[in-house]
């Protein structure tokens, strides 16, 4: 039983906590990978502009408490199956431990309960992970929803002509990126948001939003 659990648990248990950190910073570099060569660039297109929205959302207030926020709720989704996890594995001992004065009727009737509450454990498991998940997905498409609008503010105020996506270019000059206005902009326009964990298993019609907080 023990074994099961430690089985049900390796993929749970241990959520990724970084999740949203992770999705907003570019992988790193390998470790013996060499050092790139300087880049000399060459003049700045006019018109032509780049941006990098993972990078936006990494830097800009509302991306770091969004980050914030989902490290907090996935610590508190770990600490609670931890804990179940724990009682289970203390009562699968117990009942190792006095296995030698049961009938085999009785070994099996406690057995067969312990193995539906590690299965129900299981399934809550997997359901923490995917609110996790769902309120990740949530809480960074408002964070994408409210950066459309500094993006096309930029886009004017440095007069472009074509937007890239910093991600689908391999090189370019610096000039032309226009990701550290597009934080400025969204920094004066919301710096957190307030959000809980989704909650799938009771999904209620009309549930509060994610509430915007510009103090």
């Amino acid at each position: 039983m023990s074994k099961f659990l430690s089985a049900a648990a390796s993929s749970v248990v241990a959520l990724a906590i970084a999740t949203s950190a992770s999705a907003q910073t570019a992988p790193a570099a390998p470790a013996a990978a060499p050092a790139a060569p300087a880049v000399t660039h060459g003049p700045a297109l006019p018109g032509v502009c780049i941006f990098s929205d993972k990078r936006a959302v990494g830097q800009s207030l509302v991306g770091k408490a969004v980050d914030t926020r989902l490290k907090t709720i996935a610590q508190q989704v770990n600490a609670e199956l931890t804990g179940e996890r724990t009682a289970l594995e203390t009562e699968a001992k117990a009942l190792e431990a006095k296995r030698a004065t049961l009938a085999q009727d009785a070994q099996e009737q406690q057995g067969a309960a312990l193995q539906v509450k590690a299965n129900a454990w299981q399934r809550k498991a997997q359901l923490r992970q995917r609110e996790v998940e769902a309120t990740e997905q949530k809480a960074l498409s408002r964070v994408y929803q409210e950066m459309d609008t500094p993006i096309r503010q930029v886009y004017q105020t440095q007069k472009c002509s074509i937007l890239f996506d910093r991600d689908s270019v391999m090189l370019a000059n610096p000039a032309m990126d226009i990701t550290d206005g597009v934080v400025t902009a969204l920094d004066a326009r919301i710096k957190t948001l307030t959000f809980d964990r989704e909650r799938l298993d009771q999904q209620v019609p009309g549930a509060q939003a994610l509430q915007p907080t510009n103090k």
